[in-house]
């Protein structure tokens, strides 16, 4: 039988996004599988066992190929056309599967951004992303939060209409997703309603085994809820605020899940898109997978955002958390996946059923989660990568060469290689052109339009986005020669807009000192190795790049005492001194960790222009790019420390030459592999130096 995909009728579709009552579909079919049977629901039957695999995507971020948009090149260790495969293969191996997506899913490579903004997709043709997933059939999926980078109309626009919510069109219809969206936590400003539906309940027939051990088959109702992170409404509050609000997860599933039960859903499986933190649950959490799992009805949770694994089977496994069960694959006893990022895994739920004569019933301890990955080591140390599936590359080919034709567009040349590999310990490289172009573009603002703000300072952070975090190949990497589009891209990663916030001295201070916790607290006495990058994501270590600011930070002192020597041009700063700081509308809403005013509160101009446009203009007006003009600015130091041992880090492969260039003299290569699997090199860096 071929796979049945959900594609072939829109219409249906297109009402179950405004009716959240409606059931998808009612299917007398079985989930992956055909043939007769008895179909029955009857007592006779209690007692019968079958096996639901949920299958899960999740933060595929737009990556249909494995193809790497900044480097022109095959990048075999992402990309949705392997997950694919993945797909296929756990079709063929389990009687009944379901396959959802988790969100993050139409943004995050040059495709997207084509297809968004460059040359937008018309309404009667589906986004490339979903009509990749369409060759799949996927039953349901959930929105992430860059699935509202776009903004609102664009959103309702690929999902195929039917949004109510200010400045929308909800009559449009359009060619839509291809598969039902749940969200039950944002509300529309409009309708006082969910922006779309919160749930669905599926109908479908499953492949059991009765008590005499012969197949039996019986209908299943299957309730899918989705949720997001309420951070949409700081990070997207341009097209966002005065029309959605946010509610907590446990609050939203505390509402629906009874309704599902309600509605005859014999199981109910949260699409997440968020993971875990182990702090108090807040309506207003990240990650709030912990407490999600709590609410009662939920038999299974899949989640994603945070680009981790669950279950993890590292020797040192991460979600190190009471109630996370990494063997059992459960949280608080509840099967679980996470499935990375990027189509790099597919996460798989076992879900063990149990007919009781009326409904099924979830054994919970009997079900299992796994992660299935794309790539693997083989018993000698090789690494084994799973084809990609050849229907999917030729679904997307017209709009894939469009994109790689956009981002080949020149705009200037470099002298130098401009990387992150060695952001970290000092290298401004990669960096220091973002920072440029913020604050050229903020002062000259600034100077046209705020008059009140013209005789402060403009200064200007940025950060590594690219630091090594999904392997060797994450960094930030330009080669000296022409730069094209995708180099700028390559620069700022991410669709952030340009926002200007005013802060003092003081602040700038604790702004540093937050950024620093990128760093572990070094033990000068210690003989052992110990490594210098801690947890805190490379996005966030903020640094200046200019003459004017300087600064050291001392890793041997606990986190929030390690910003020594900062001066403004050449004197210690004033805290009460104020200053614009150009940023991101990301760290300028959501960095109240940072200090108070990045809660968007110090914000004195929100722009509508995006950072990576920014830089690309920057570029075109300044097309000779060197490495004295635009990445030799160091603003920091380490402070100096006399360290008993190695202090080692990772960074890219083999790469010290990229070091020296900079002129980081006090960075040794110890070791070609540093044993991570990851394609990365162990380095040591000299603190007396």
């Amino acid at each position: 039988m071929p796979e049945r995909t959900l594609r072939h009728i829109p219409s249906i579709l297109h009402l179950s996004r405004r009716t959240a009552t409606l059931s998808v579909l009612a299917l007398a079919a079985s989930l992956s599988a055909c043939g007769g049977g008895d179909g029955g629901g009857n007592n006779s039957n209690a007692g019968a066992t079958a096996t639901l695999a949920v299958l899960e995507t999740t933060d595929l971020h737009f990556n249909v190929r494995s193809y790497d948009y900044f480097k022109l090149a095959e990048d075999k260790s992402y990309g949705f056309e392997r997950t694919a495969t993945l797909v296929r293969a756990a079709r063929k191996e389990f009687a009944n599967t379901l396959l959802v997506d988790n969100g993050d899913t139409i943004q995050g490579t040059a495709v997207a951004d084509y297809e968004a903004t460059i040359s937008p997709i018309p309404c009667t043709q589906q986004l490339s992303m979903y009509k990749a997933m369409g060759a799949l059939g996927f039953d349901a999926g959930t929105l992430g939060n860059h699935e509202f980078n776009y903004g609102l109309p664009f959103l309702n626009q690929v999902l195929g209409g039917g949004l109510e919510v200010d400045g929308v069109d909800a009559t449009r219809k359009c060619a839509g997703a291809g598969f039902p969206m749940v969200l039950a936590n944002v509300i529309s400003n409009k309708t006082q309603k969910p922006l779309v539906q919160p749930y669905t309940v599926l109908e479908r027939t499953l492949v059991a085994k009765g008590t005499d051990g012969k197949e039996v088959k019986l209908p299943i109702k299957v309730g899918v809820i989705g949720f997001t992170t309420p951070g949409i409404m700081n990070w997207d509050k341009r097209y966002l605020e005065g029309k959605v609000t946010t509610q907590g997860a446990v609050e939203a599933a505390t509402k629906y899940v009874p309704e599902l039960r309600a509605k005859g859903a014999d199981i109910v499986i949260a699409l997440l898109h968020g993971g875990m933190d182990s702090a108090a649950y807040s309506p207003t959490m990240e990650n709030p997978g912990l407490h999600l799992s709590k609410v009662a009805g939920i038999d299974a949770m899949v989640m994603g955002h945070q680009h981790g694994v669950f279950p993890d089977t590292a020797a040192t496994p991460g979600f190190n958390m009471p109630g996370v069960d990494h063997k059992a694959g459960t949280v608080n006893g509840v099967p679980a996946v996470m499935a990375s990022s990027w189509g790099k895994a597919l996460g798989v739920v076992q879900l063990a059923l149990q007919w009781d004569g009326a409904k099924w019933v979830v054994n919970k301890s009997a079900s299992k989660s796994e992660l299935r990955n794309i790539q693997n080591k083989s018993a000698s140390g090789a690494t084994v990568t799973v084809d990609a599936d050849s229907t999917i590359a030729p679904l997307v080919e017209v709009q894939h060469q469009a994109a790689i034709q956009y981002v080949k567009t020149p705009i200037g040349q470099t002298d130098f290689r401009m990387s992150t590999l060695f952001a970290d310990v000092g290298d401004p490289g990669a960096i220091q052109i973002v920072n440029q172009a913020q604050q050229a573009y903020v002062a000259a603002y600034i100077k046209a339009s705020l008059p009140q703000h013209a005789q402060l300072p403009v200064l200007s952070v940025s950060a590594p986005f690219k630091s090594g975090f999904q392997g060797g190949a994450d960094y930030t990497d330009v080669a000296v020669g022409p730069l094209a589009i995708n180099n700028a891209a390559d620069l700022y990663l991410y669709p952030n807009t340009v926002y200007a916030v005013k802060v003092n001295g003081g602040d700038i201070k604790n702004w540093l000192e937050a950024a620093a916790k990128r760093f572990n607290q070094i033990d000068p006495a210690k003989t052992g190795e110990q490594q210098l990058i801690s947890t805190f994501p490379g996005y966030n270590f903020d640094m200046f790049t200019t003459p004017d600011v300087q600064y050291e930070i001392d890793v041997t002192q606990p986190v929030g005492s390690r910003i020594k020597n900062l001066t403004y041009l050449g004197k210690p700063i004033d805290v009460a001194q104020e200053f614009v700081i150009a940023t991101n509308n990301y760290r300028a809403t959501s960095g109240k960790s940072f200090i108070d005013k990045l809660d968007g509160s110090g914000t004195i101009w929100a722009s509508p222009d995006a950072n990576r446009d920014v830089v690309i203009d920057y570029i075109r007006k300044n097309p000779a790019v060197t490495r004295a003009a635009n990445g030799a600015a160091k603003s920091w130091r380490f402070a100096k420390a006399a360290v008993a041992g190695p202090v080692v880090f990772s960074s890219g492969a083999n790469a010290l030459a990229v070091a020296q260039a900079a002129g980081l003299a006090n960075v040794s290569l110890l070791a070609a592999d540093d044993g991570s699997g990851k394609g990365t090199s162990k380095y040591a860096v000299d603190l007396s130096k």
